[in-house]
């Protein structure tokens, strides 16, 4: 339990199946205050890949800057630059599915392709490694005939595989935080929105 004080209106019941509309309204008008400041919720989270090198001759925040300022001077979109900072940001809570951790965090705000590219970006990147590991390195082969195959190939050959040199100029993740927060105040699909 936190220690804080939540001295906001809070519904009564105890179950679900005794909500009233009067609780549903409480909750709902707390919503989007709430759901407004997922950008910065993001943006704090990334923080916690300050630091965390994991072997690499730079760390994952200083890995998901570069990734994401390549594509911004290479002119990409911010959807796309936002998609390219958070792409590694599951990192932290599952060591063996990060791409999917960070595409659920995108899926609400984002196009098909560019969510199919963060999901499945770590069997694409692994052409790079995977047979250092023992490991297929076309694994991403299966993959051929999907309509986002090259969009996914490509952002891993120019922007998440060189992302590694410490030597790089990268933008800082200030520069970043009004793309992030402008993607995360509108949903593009998500069932907790209105049509």
């Amino acid at each position: 339990m936190s220690d804080t004080i939540d001295d906001k209106p809070r519904a009564k019941f105890k179950a679900m199946t005794e909500g009233t509309q009067e609780d549903w309204a409480t909750i709902a008008s707390q919503f989007i205050p709430f759901a407004s400041q997922g950008g910065k919720r993001i943006l704090d989270h990334l923080r916690l890949l300050d630091g965390d090198f994991g072997g690499f001759p730079v760390d994952r925040l200083e890995h998901s800057l570069q990734t994401a300022t390549r594509a911004h001077r290479d002119g990409r979109d911010e959807e796309y630059v936002v998609c390219a900072l958070l792409h590694d940001i599951g990192d932290t809570l599952g060591a063996y599915n990060h791409p999917d951790i960070g595409a659920a965090i995108l899926k609400p705000f984002v196009s098909e392709a560019n969510h199919w590219m963060v999901k499945h970006h770590g069997i694409f990147q692994g052409y790079y490694f995977f047979h250092f590991l023992g490991q297929d390195r076309n694994m991403r082969d299966q993959f051929k005939d999907n309509p986002h195959y090259q969009y996914t190939e490509e952002f891993c050959f120019k922007y998440d595989q060189p992302a590694f040199d410490p030597d790089y100029a990268s933008m800082s993740l200030e520069e970043f935080e009004p793309m992030v927060m402008k993607l995360f105040a509108a949903p593009k699909n998500s069932i907790y929105t209105a049509e």
